[in-house]
């Protein structure tokens, strides 16, 4: 069993039942190919509810600051998560988050780049859109609606992909298509609220 599995099984074990996870849409997401997942960030448990939901196992981008902390830093890794620098263009986490996507995988990704204070989504980051138009990969979005409150219900909803063909035909830049990608996120949010 490698660490991600074992890590999965106990987080799933423990906030399943805490939080009243209810998981819409999981056959949204495409069972092979590169898969560019896209949710929204309220919380910092929102990665590792994202990995136990997601049907395929989910590398993330993570802030390198969590690859310096004692003990996690050396757990994180083997997470399936890489370093981002936040604030500028981290072109060494750009080529990787491609590379997991031309390798059929999938790369998670919080479009906004860091938490809402408020809850309400944020403006996103054009990373998002930069994997999206870069890659063939499959765009899921994923909409995490909570609030994380024990034994509250917590609903994590995996919306259709997204036709990154007619988008890409629209020469659209990488802003514009992380709009595009926000959008069909607050849809969800909006339509399972």
């Amino acid at each position: 069993m490698t660490v991600y599995s074992f890590a999965r099984s106990l987080v799933n074990t423990v906030l399943k039942p805490i939080y009243r996870i209810e998981v819409i849409g999981k056959e949204n997401m495409p069972a092979e190919g590169g898969v560019l997942l896209c949710a929204n960030h309220i919380d910092n448990l929102d990665p590792p509810v994202v990995g136990i939901t997601a049907p395929r196992p989910v590398h993330f981008m993570a802030k390198e600051e969590l690859f310096a902390v004692p003990v996690l830093g050396k757990i994180v890794p083997h997470l399936n998560a890489f370093p981002v620098k936040r604030g500028m263009s981290d072109r060494e986490a750009l080529r990787k988050g491609l590379g997991i996507l031309k390798d059929g995988k999938v790369l998670g990704l919080f479009p906004e780049g860091t938490r809402s204070k408020t809850g309400e989504m944020g403006k996103g980051l054009a990373g998002a859109g930069f994997f999206a138009l870069r890659s063939d990969a499959h765009v899921v979005p994923c909409a995490i609606i909570g609030p994380y409150k024990a034994f509250k219900k917590l609903k994590v909803v995996y919306g259709k992909p997204i036709d990154m063909v007619s988008i890409k035909e629209k020469k659209l830049n990488a802003e514009q298509a992380t709009d595009l990608i926000m959008s069909e996120i607050q849809e969800l949010i909006n339509k399972y609220k």
